[in-house]
């Protein structure tokens, strides 16, 4: 067996049990969410703008009520316990395929699993404290303050240990006129402030749930992308980091298509969002990072061009933001947006792919 097909075997594989253990863990998660009620007990009122938000509560005062936010849990937890499980097994058994099946990595892993379980972790208390919360923290969970400090935070861990411990200092620009391979762009210290940026960024992107299935299907596409991308590169283990991601989400889906049983919530979106942010700097792709997360592009630049529409124009461009409560406010079923939604990521994630694999 030549090293590139055991190579794709243990990539595929580990997709396959992250989806089989992430289905499993979803059977008690489910039970547990909705025995204690783990939803907004009151639809959201206003917008982000603090104006009442007419249009997206005549939609979903309903069904937010009745829905558990919470299960972008399964895909963390998933990853836990196949990291634990493979420890485990390589403790008690000397077999080299077991070996192999490691993914654990300082240069490809260890900064995107960092990020899974610290963003996660920030995302479910938020989860926590927007169900229980009280006084202050009632229905809104952390501050924006509160998150945007530690977001920031994580980027400078992510931005510090690839500058000074990987020495990473540069970005790659593929595919332009009169240079077919790209070039790189020299950003010495300050790479550490776009590490951070991005990850402001993508934390931004996480209005893109909201709708059965809709963040799931996207993600879905986004972490494909980057498993091709880090196969084509060699980098083995950070591709089967994003297959198991990737397996995670689709038994997700599986849960989440309409009518969906739970939402991702900020455990789900935030833990997935800077994750992404990570393993585009591990690649290299931030550059392409938009085209391949372009469906979050158009989701978070539509809520900016509202408010600055508003602002300075006092009046709204949509009739409600996200774009795809514009949709849904124009009538288009939740079902159409979704479905669109993966069929334009899925293009402009090969897209992406397709650019990147050039240089």
């Amino acid at each position: 067996m030549s090293i590139f097909t055991f190579n794709a075997i243990k990539i595929l594989s580990l997709a396959t049990f992250s989806s089989i253990v992430s289905i499993f863990i979803a059977k008690f998660l489910i039970d547990f969410l909705y025995k204690i009620k783990f939803w907004k007990k009151k639809a959201r009122t206003t917008a982000i703008d603090g104006k009442k938000a007419d249009v997206f509560l005549s939609m979903h005062k309903e069904k937010e009520t009745t829905v558990p936010r919470g299960g972008g849990i399964i895909i963390w937890l998933s990853m836990l316990i196949i990291i634990s499980l493979i420890i485990i097994l390589n403790y008690f058994f000397d077999i080299w395929w077991l070996k192999d099946l490691n993914f654990l990595s300082r240069e490809q892993t260890w900064i995107p699993i960092f990020a899974l379980i610290a963003a996660s972790i920030i995302g479910l208390i938020d989860d926590i404290l927007v169900v229980y919360g009280k006084g202050k923290y009632v229905g809104g969970g952390l501050k924006f303050r509160t998150r945007f400090l530690l977001v920031t935070l994580i980027g400078l861990i992510g931005g510090i240990w690839f500058y000074y411990k990987l020495g990473w200092s540069s970005i790659h620009v593929p595919v332009l006129l009169n240079f077919p391979s790209g070039f790189d762009i020299e950003l010495g210290i300050w790479y550490i402030l776009l590490f951070i940026i991005v990850c402001l960024a993508s934390w931004a992107s996480g209005v893109v749930d909201g709708i059965d299935g809709l963040s799931g299907g996207v993600f879905s596409s986004i972490f494909g992308a980057f498993a091709i991308i880090a196969f084509a590169q060699g980098q083995i283990e950070l591709a089967s980091f994003c297959a198991v991601i990737l397996g995670a989400v689709f038994s997700f889906l599986w849960f989440n298509i309409p009518p969906a049983k739970f939402y991702m919530g900020e455990t789900g979106i935030l833990g997935l969002s800077i994750t992404m942010a990570t393993i585009a700097f591990i690649t290299d792709s931030v550059v392409i990072l938009p085209i391949i997360g372009g469906i979050l592009v158009l989701e978070t630049g539509s809520v900016i061009i509202q408010l600055l529409s508003k602002k300075f124009r006092g009046k709204k461009i949509w009739l409600s933001t996200p774009i795809h409560h514009h949709l849904e406010a124009i009538g288009w079923t939740g079902s159409q947006i979704t479905m669109r939604f993966w069929i334009v990521s899925v293009v402009l994630a090969l897209l992406g792919v397709s650019i990147k694999l050039l240089t």
